[in-house]
């Protein structure tokens, strides 16, 4: 996605939150009135308390280490630190086949639809896929499913309404690997990051998936709705204690006022961003790119990037 296009999806949240931080940068003196301003807007961006407050303390110390007196001069300071913030090593290397990604998330966060947008991904790319419904507690959700797999061309292994999700995973696991696909795209039942029994059966799921596959699931992927703020954190937390995460896709980031979310996933689980969405097409689910993301959020008059 071009910049320019960045920061159109993202002007919600530059307008409502991440542009009052850039507007604090101007040609001002770095009193004390001005620390505590820009301390709360990042915290009212839901970057964090923890994080806001340590990434106050490292801009403070570089404005004592550089002779900084003025918020303008600070502010390629401030893009580095966040930029920084959102870079987590990650191997993007899954040589086996078939893959098997399985999507996890709470009930509304857009987990379906990121299903069938990353599967348009993959076939983009050449790959042939595989979609398995293992929301048997939601007609609906299962019939969401269908219509991307209609709409993409792709086949769809479910199960009857109320069946187990396990044995749905198990037969998707056995088709994927008859069928000779490259991936395995499982959706999950969205449950509250609270309900321990539903919880437990995502450990079932990947459990049962390596029966059949090795090593499977490949990657769990934990789908946070932007709009959620802090409280994607505790689902992010909650999940992360539960099963083995792999990395965040966040949905609905265009339609959020409060973009920092981001920030505070990666700095407090150590979790890799890996794709956005934003926008209602199928290609509108795209890789994570943590300078355009940034540049996007801060620069509310600047033309270039």
């Amino acid at each position: 996605m071009e910049k320019r296009n960045w920061r159109e999806a993202l002007s919600k949240t530059r307008i409502a939150t991440f542009g009052r931080i850039a507007s604090l940068f101007g040609v001002t003196d770095l009193t004390p009135q001005f620390w505590d301003e820009l301390e709360a807007t990042m915290i009212q961006a839901d970057i964090g308390v923890d994080l806001t407050l340590r990434m106050i303390e490292e801009l403070r110390g570089i404005t004592r280490s550089d002779g900084i007196t003025h918020g303008d001069e600070l502010f390629s300071q401030l893009r580095s630190l966040l930029i920084s913030r959102l870079h987590v090593p990650y191997d993007e290397d899954l040589p086996t086949r078939p893959i098997v990604i399985i999507l996890v998330g709470v009930n509304g966060s857009g987990k379906t639809t990121t299903v069938g947008r990353l599967a348009y991904r993959w076939l983009q790319s050449g790959k042939q896929v595989l979609l398995a419904a293992a929301d048997t507690y939601r007609a609906a959700a299962v019939e969401q499913l269908q219509l991307w797999g209609e709409r993409l061309g792709i086949e769809i292994i479910k199960g009857l309404p109320g069946s187990d999700p396990g044995a749905v995973v198990y037969n998707a696991c056995e088709a994927a690997v008859a069928r000779g696909v490259d991936a395995l795209l499982i959706d999950t039942s969205g449950r509250m990051h609270t309900h321990h029994n539903l919880m437990s059966e995502l450990e079932k799921i990947c459990r049962v998936s390596g029966k059949v596959i090795k090593d499977a699931p490949h990657q769990v992927l934990l789908v946070l709705d932007a709009t959620t703020g802090q409280n994607g954190i505790a689902q992010a937390r909650a999940f992360s204690e539960t099963i083995k995460l792999d990395g965040v896709i966040i949905a609905k980031l265009d339609s959020s006022a409060r973009g920092g979310v981001g920030f505070a996933v990666v700095s407090e689980l150590n979790l890799p961003i890996l794709y956005v969405g934003m926008g209602e097409n199928p290609q509108d689910l795209i890789p994570f790119e943590p300078e355009a993301y940034v540049d996007s959020l801060l620069a509310i008059t600047t033309e270039e990037f």
